[in-house]
């Protein structure tokens, strides 16, 4: 995966486009943390690429097809059936919770790693 400091020149200015684009639509202020399938992606043609989007402790993976229009862009969400990485990176709030403590009930103690919102 891609992180946000490491996108290639030419993918800068579809992504910066497609988390406004996301942004505008979900009605979000989320920030463009990575991207995974751009591998091979020639900018000129129409491609899909994955963003990594965090808000504040919520992390999501969109997936979207861009279609290079001049010098703007179109998009739309391209859902999939079974992901690599799911969709909502992070659980809805109090599922975290009642799980530890469901945990905690049958271990003497619970390790928990973290890493860009996946539990």
């Amino acid at each position: 995966m891609r992180t946000a400091e490491t996108i290639p020149e030419a993918l800068r200015a579809p992504a910066a486009a497609a988390l406004a684009w996301i942004n505008e639509e979900q009605r979000r202020r989320f920030e463009l943390t990575g991207l995974v399938d751009v591998e091979d992606v020639n900018v000129a043609e129409p491609f899909e690429m994955g963003l990594v989007l965090c808000d504040g402790e919520v992390c999501a993976r969109e997936q979207v097809r861009v279609v290079p229009k001049g010098e703007a862009y179109d998009f739309e969400l391209v859902h999939q059936a079974a992901p690599e990485i799911p969709p909502l990176l992070d659980p809805p709030a109090g599922i975290r919770a009642n799980w530890l403590q469901s945990q905690l009930e049958k271990h003497e103690f619970v390790l928990l790693l973290f890493y860009r919102g996946l539990w």
